[in-house]
């Protein structure tokens, strides 16, 4: 017998990992030289030829070699799988005794696990110094903030700096220390080639140093994957040793420049600038325990903080957008990674508006069935997917419903024994589930422990009349419940069907393929089985008694059967996709419509091998891909002819044609590689519900004959009033029209519509346009959309797209409004087409022969109604202005799609070839004017009347003060403007009431002071009169002024509640660089009989005056008042001094 021993513990060599790590040359090469049977890999007495062991091989399950001999590398398993199965794919329970054969080539004589870490072979020397250069191994840690070094590399070169205290934070815990910096410091690669400075080392003794963890070319030479860089890692340096850990405060030395990978969880090798390291597990058998568990997560803190990493002066406010896996799209929202401590930002996201904010999400209910898939499913021992029902939370308990099932049970058995033929397929049906596993006996049950039992009962597809379906019935109530009523039905993960066609017809080589029975791929969780109980004769023979069963898997007519199936088939890809390509993965994830899969590929090569990978990644998790057609007889040879499609089955590849296949609806002609349709014959009551049927069977999801439907849908509209009947015959006298119409429809089975876009591959263009066209009439509203491509020779090749019709509405509405609705139609079809073809498309332009449109689209200054306003918006949300284009009537090939056009001249219209001056290399369309101006906007009713608003103000000019500078006295001005009053009452034709001689002069005072105060406070007016406060920058904003009922302002003050008058509360206030201001000051002192300052000044205030620097002014004016009188004065003469009498 046969082993292998990689430690103390021997197991079969068809369990070494060493020995499946080896290319299958090597493999045969050691068993040959061992003289092992190359069948069961454990005997030496025997060959393969004579071998009656019974094997299997897990991967292609072939019966003549192991999994371990399965040319290419070890399958990857699941962690519940990799618990039951060892490393050779084998079961435990099948092992077999086996010979002793040491494997310590890697492991060595040790007992504890061999691991590499990054650890590389450098130099280092002082800058300058390279003489003084010493070998040492570095250990590359991007999870330090700071590198370190050894307290021996700063004894080897001196280094006698003070000790910096700083704290160390690892794994371990916090470590508050002390340590020497080393600075100026080189580390060069071995070979020489790189050097680089370091920065600031910092002495630390608690850097990992287990030198087992060295790579070494023999760990390298042991994996086929890295041979190649065995000779580029250095043996082991037993002189050198650990000394420096190299921290993320150098980044260059952690970038990888170069890397090698390897099967799932084999070691990796990467070149960083200083050398090659390796990184991973690398004993051969994986049953070494670790003795030490190295966990290296340094990050060193000047500042003596605890904190793990190193705290940031600076805020940063990220928006972070996380790209996960297609399986769903879940709710999109904006969140703020870091928020701001401030108040402030409270709300700020509140309006923010993103691309996304009109995509629909999922509701809370089909959340929570994805988080219960997402953390539920899981893969089981035979690598099927098992998923559990997902029940709502909270919800009724079922009850037991057996009664109920087996009254159904007997009216099926009544129906089956009088429909023989449908007896023959129901029990076929059951016995292929019975085989499969899909169903076992169900086991007893406690009394207390909740179940339900499925009625079933059987269903005909119309195109497949002898192939029936069971169908068990999730949806049958028993007590006002049933268990699709406590299920969660899931979100909708599908692809949507107009996008898997699109996609389909981009390039030469076409490929469908199907999903065997998709639903029962995946199992469900044992203890939710007894949900899934059903009633049926044991051993399906009807003679036998009745038993209760329970399906193993999910079933047709459980509601969240789809959406598990399809979440399913989207993970089982994820899971696998670093094995195989992403063309692969994007096949299942991207072009899968339920269980059907379309595309298509760019050559027979790429086609043959993507189809390969996705089948042998879907059968990793037991899902078979099969029914494979192609329109490449080359792809369908390099595929057995029981995977084929039903119809190609027992074709001849070489000599008989191929034949017509139904993908997705479509009717695709493999020989010709063109869709086509297929006209029923069956004649249909003219009635509603006979009309409806026959229009109804003209599947056009593309939009081929999109004007033709469009005509049977307006005949529909116009046979059936509201009050008709379903099936009342509808007015004979319309019975020739659609007669006519419905004869016609044979011709379509005439068409022959290219299945790709052009006759080349879109990769191998060098431009790409979508060009759409948009075309209205009173009777229905149109787009159709072209792909125009340039090749590498120059070449223009035009293909059409997608087209689409629908019924202008039932009330008037005017051509502008309808030809904007065709606009905005043209906008979403280009929308869904830019969203789902997969490809970039270099410029999109939109053609119209409505000026009126383009007059709309393009104005900036007008406002619409409603209507238009919405429609416009929406254009000019999904496009520019600039993007659209004016083209003639008779070249517009939507025009085709406004009206009737018979069957058998659509092949003649530019509606599938688009119109001429696209097929051209310059197009030779009309010229377009830089932009389009509104047509004739005054009679447009579209347009809101452009009103026009004059505001007329009138002046209010004031007398001005330069006209009071000709008063000399206050008295004289009050009476002369007094008299101007007068004048100008008596001028009015209807002249006031006298007014009394001192109510004029007070009128006077207002307007003289009123006039001063607009010239000097003309910004404290305008605040004051909208009740806001005067500028900061004013003079007045300490007085808290007022604005009173004559528009004077006035101090506030603080004496509003003083029992004084209100004049003397509430001071009229005078700028001091006006001639009135002295005038009034000069009058003042008068009054006062030419007294003091404080004197004037108090006649002034009292008087209701508040005169700016009046201090100033009154001193000035009693200062220049007695210096005029006393110069005035007459002195009387000098007296001359006589003589004494003798007296």
């Amino acid at each position: 017998m046969s082993t292998a021993q990689q430690t103390n513990k021997p197991h079969p060599l068809r369990k070494c990992r060493g020995f499946r790590s080896k290319s299958l040359d090597e493999r045969k090469t050691f068993l040959k030289e061992k003289n092992i049977c190359y069948k069961c890999c454990s005997s030496t007495n025997h060959m393969a030829k004579n071998c009656n062991e019974n094997v299997q091989c897990r991967e292609c399950n072939s019966r003549q070699h192991l999994t371990a001999l399965h040319p290419g590398p070890a399958p990857w398993k699941s962690e519940i799988s990799a618990a039951l199965e060892i490393q050779g794919g084998e079961h435990a329970e099948n092992l077999s005794p086996a010979v002793i054969s040491k494997c310590t080539d890697v492991c060595g004589s040790v007992k504890s696990s061999r691991s590499c870490a990054k650890i590389c072979l450098v130099k280092i020397y002082p800058s300058g110094q390279k003489e003084k250069s010493v070998k040492t191994y570095v250990v590359f840690d991007e999870q330090s903030n700071k590198s370190l070094a050894k307290t021996e590399f700063f004894e080897l070169f001196g280094i006698k700096t003070d000790a910096a205290v700083y704290t160390l934070k690892t794994c371990s815990g916090v470590v508050k220390t002390a340590g020497r910096r080393a600075n100026n410091f080189i580390v060069e690669s071995l070979d020489g080639k790189v050097s680089i400075p370091l920065p600031t080392l910092i002495e630390c003794d608690m850097l990992p140093d287990d030198r087992s963890e060295i790579p070494t070319p023999e760990v390298a030479g042991h994996y086929a994957h890295l041979k190649q860089v065995a000779d580029k890692i250095p043996a082991i340096d037993e002189n050198a040793a650990i000394l420096i850990l190299l921290g993320r405060d150098i980044l260059r030395v952690h970038k990888v420049r170069e890397h090698c990978n390897g099967p799932h969880n084999a070691p990796y090798a990467q070149r960083l600038d200083l050398g090659w390291v390796i990184i991973g597990e690398v004993c051969l058998g994986g049953a070494h325990v670790p003795a030490n568990v190295n966990v290296y997560k340094t990050c060193v803190l000047n500042n003596g903080r605890t904190s793990l990493f190193e705290p940031c002066n600076n805020g940063l406010h990220v928006k972070e957008e996380v790209n996960t896996p297609a399986l769903y799209t879940r709710t999109l929202n904006i969140t703020d990674i870091i928020k701001s401590d401030e108040t402030d930002s409270l709300g700020e996201e509140l309006f923010r508006r993103t691309p996304h904010d009109d995509i629909p999400t999922i509701s809370v209910d089909e959340k929570v069935f994805l988080d219960i898939l997402d953390k539920e499913m899981f893969v089981n021992e035979a690598n099927s997917w098992t998923a559990p029902l997902p029940f709502r939370s909270p919800r009724h308990r079922l009850p037991n419903n057996r009664d109920q099932a087996v009254k159904h049970f007997t009216t099926l058995c009544r129906m089956l024994n009088k429909r023989p033929e449908m007896n023959q397929h129901f029990f076929a049906f059951m016995k292929k589930i019975f085989d499969l596993g899909h169903a076992e006996p169900a086991p007893p049950l406690n009394k207390e422990k909740e179940c339900w039992y499925l009625p079933i009962f059987g269903v005909y597809h119309p195109r497949k009349p002898g192939q029936i379906r069971v169908v068990f019935d999730s949806s049958a109530t028993h007590e006002g419940i049933s268990l699709n009523s406590v299920l969660l039905s899931g979100p909708d993960l599908n692809n949507t069907l107009l996008g898997v066609l699109i996609r389909f017809r981009k390039e030469p080589v076409a490929v469908t393929a199907d999903i065997q029975q998709m639903f029962y791929c995946f199992t469900v969780r044992e203890d939710h089985r007894d949900f899934l109980r059903f009633l049926w004769f044991e051993d399906n023979d009807p003679e036998k008694p009745i038993r209760e069963y329970r399906m193993t898997v999910h079933v047709f007519g459980n509601s969240p059967s789809p959406a598990i199936a399809i979440y399913g088939l989207k993970r089982a890809a994820l899971e696998r996709q670093d094995e195989y390509s992403k063309e692969a993965k994007q096949f299942v994830l991207r072009n899968f419509y339920v269980d059907d899969g379309l595309t298509s590929f760019s050559s027979d090569a790429e086609a043959i091998r993507v189809l390969n990978e996705t089948r042998q990644m879907l059968a990793d998790s037991n899902i078979c891909l099969h029914k494979i057609a192609s329109n490449s007889p080359e792809v369908m040879k390099a595929f057995p002819s029981q995977d084929w499609a039903k119809e190609l089955k027992d074709l001849d590849l070489g000599a008989d044609p191929l034949p017509l296949q139904r993908s997705l609806g479509l009717n695709w002609n493999l020989q010709k590689d063109s869709f086509t349709f297929l006209v029923s014959r069956e004649e249909k009551p003219f009635t509603r519900r006979g009309v409806l049927s026959t229009v109804n069977s003209l599947y056009d999801p593309l939009g081929f004959a999109a004007p033709i439907t469009m005509q049977g849908k307006a005949l529909i509209r116009e046979l059936c009033s509201e009050n008709c009947d379903w099936d009342a015959p509808l007015p004979s006298d319309k019975e020739t029209q659609w007669r006519a119409w419905q004869t016609s429809l044979v011709d379509l089975e005439k068409l022959q519509i290219p299945r790709q876009y052009i006759h080349t591959s879109l990769h191998t263009t060098l431009r790409r346009e979508l060009c759409v066209f948009a075309d209205a009439s009173t009777l229905a509203v149109s787009a159709v959309a072209y792909l125009r491509a340039f090749d590498e020779e120059g070449q223009v090749h035009v293909g059409f797209c997608m087209g689409k019709s629908k019924l202008a509405p039932r009330q008037p509405h005017t051509v502008p409004r309808l030809e904007l609705c065709a606009a905005v139609l043209a906008v979403e079809l280009a929308d869904t087409l830019l969203e789902e073809l997969d490809i970039e498309i270099h410029e999109v332009k939109y053609y119209t022969d409505s000026k009126v449109v383009l007059g709309y689209i393009n104005n900036t200054s007008r406002r619409f109604y409603v209507y238009v306003a919405n429609r416009v918006a929406r254009i000019r949300k999904s496009t520019n202005p600039t993007q659209w284009y004016f083209v003639n009537t008779q070249h517009n090939p939507a025009d085709h799609g406004t009206r009737p056009v018979p069957v058998s001249l659509l092949c003649s219209t530019s509606w599938l070839t688009g119109p001429d001056f696209l097929k051209k290399v310059s197009e030779d369309a009309p010229p377009q004017p830089d932009s389009f101006e509104l047509v004739e906007p005054a009679s447009d009713v579209e347009l809101r009347p452009l009103i026009t608003t004059f505001t007329t103000k009138v002046g209010t000019t004031q007398l001005g003060s330069h006209r009071f500078k000709r008063f000399s006295r206050w008295r004289l001005l009050i009476h002369g403007v007094a008299k101007l009053i007068q004048k100008i009452r008596s001028s009015l034709k209807a002249p006031e009431k006298d007014m009394k001689k001192l109510d004029e002069l007070k009128q006077a005072k207002n307007i003289i002071i009123r006039s001063v105060q607009e010239e000097e406070f003309k910004e404290e007016l305008k605040s004051l009169s909208k009740g806001e406060l005067v500028p900061e920058h004013s003079p007045l904003r300490s007085l808290s002024v007022i604005l009173d009922s004559e528009g004077l302002i006035r101090i506030g003050g603080r004496l509003s509640s003083a029992e004084i008058p209100w004049e003397q509360r509430h001071p009229i206030v005078i700028p001091k660089n006006y001639h009135v201001a002295l005038l009034l000051v000069q009058f003042y002192h008068e009054q006062v009989a030419h007294q003091g300052r404080h004197i004037t000044e108090g006649a002034i205030r009292s008087a209701g005056l508040w005169i700016l620097g009046g201090k100033r002014l009154v001193s000035s004016v009693i200062h220049k008042w007695t210096k005029d009188v006393l110069g005035s004065l007459i002195l009387p003469t000098r007296l001359i001094w006589g003589e004494y009498g003798k007296e």
